[in-house]
This record gives structure tokens, C-alpha cells and sequence, in this order.
């Protein structure tokens, strides 16, 4: 009985070294942000180092939730990657629903994806295996990060302050997105740093 429970012991131990290891691996606000390599909807590779210099915006995303359907649907989210362009950002639009889950995107059909969510083809990314949505922790579509221009990861969390479908609550909000880039291209810290993000889960 007691080899019993001591082996119980050792493996409860074990997994929750696990996921605490897990947790400490993942993005933290004021470290390095992940670096990754992922595949655009052309199929090419886009290398996360390429951008070092500028401020980079992630955002999560998932053609068929509806909370991303309250931004796309009126340009408005394709309104905020311009605006953050105009303020030298790159802005990049991650996919990390797996094969056979809601959401997913197949490498066939990112262009038109792309296209019909007002995309430029290669800024929408491919996460199928999950790991890049792993490494920052993205939990929920959209879920934004903004990394300044040394890598370092400057914000994380919601969109914005009203987490709700509606794309009529768009324009009373506060964006923490752009406020995140306008704030670095002042030489200022995101204020705030971090929020709890909104939205369907990612369906690694």
C-alpha cells in the first residue's frame, strides 16, 4: 500500500513539475519574447528575427469565432494593422487551431482565408502543431502580444476593454493594442502591461 501511494506520490510530482516548468517557459511580460519560424499563406518561412527593430503585434485568430467576427466584419481590425504600420509596427496574424479542430486553417486554403478576412497573404502565419501558441500562452482568439524592438515582450492580454461579440462596442473602447505601439513609439512602457484576454479558446 505504501509502495502504492508513494509511487502515486512521485508521479503527481512529476506532472506538476510539468506544467509548472511549462508555465515558467512561457511569454513573460518584460523577457524575451519566444522566437519562431513559421510558414505564411504563400508558404514561405517568416522568421520572428527579421523583425528585430521594429515593434511586432500577434494576434490570434480564428476565422469562425465570433469574437474575431466582431472585428473583421467592418474592417475595423484590418483599420488597427494599418494604423500600426503607419507607426512603423508589423503586425502578424497567427492561426494555432490543429488539424480536425474549429478554426483550423490547411496550408491550401490560407490564401483565400486571407484574402477574405482582408489579410495581406503574408502576414497570416501557421501554427497547425501549436507550439508558437504554446510558447506565448495564447488562450483565446484574438489574443494580442506586442513585442518591442529589441524582442522584448512589451504587452499581453485582450484586444481591448469590453469583451463582448458586438462590433458596436468597438468604437467606445479602449484598443490596448494600438495603445501598447503608440506607447513604444513614444519610448514609453505599455501602460497597462497586461490584461485577461477574451474570446473563443484556441483550439490547440
Amino acid at each position: 500500500m505504501r509502495s502504492r501511494l508513494f509511487v502515486l506520490l512521485v508521479a503527481f510530482l512529476a506532472l506538476f513539475g510539468s506544467a509548472s516548468q511549462l508555465r515558467a517557459e512561457q511569454a513573460a511580460i518584460g523577457a524575451p519574447a519566444p522566437e519562431f519560424n513559421l510558414n505564411n499563406a504563400l508558404g514561405n518561412i517568416v522568421s520572428s528575427r527579421s523583425f528585430l527593430g521594429k515593434t511586432v503585434v500577434l494576434e490570434w485568430f480564428n476565422p469562425g469565432c465570433p469574437f474575431v467576427k466582431k472585428f473583421y466584419a467592418n474592417t475595423d481590425m484590418q483599420r488597427f494593422q494599418a494604423e500600426t504600420r503607419k507607426l512603423g509596427a508589423v503586425w502578424l496574424t497567427i492561426n494555432s487551431s490543429a488539424p480536425g479542430k474549429p478554426g483550423h486553417i490547411s496550408k491550401d486554403e490560407a490564401v483565400s482565408v486571407a484574402k477574405e478576412n482582408g489579410l495581406a497573404p503574408e502576414s497570416l502565419l501557421l501554427d497547425p502543431e501549436g507550439s508558437v501558441g504554446r510558447s506565448f500562452g495564447a488562450k483565446t482568439t484574438p489574443h494580442i502580444f506586442v513585442i518591442d524592438s529589441t524582442g522584448i515582450l512589451a504587452y499581453a492580454g485582450a484586444i481591448d476593454n469590453v469583451p463582448s461579440t458586438r462590433s458596436s462596442d468597438i468604437a467606445s473602447a479602449s484598443n490596448y493594442a494600438i495603445n501598447a505601439v503608440k506607447s513604444l513609439a513614444a519610448n514609453q512602457r505599455p501602460n497597462p502591461a497586461s490584461t485577461d484576454p477574451y474570446g473563443c479558446s484556441v483550439k490547440y
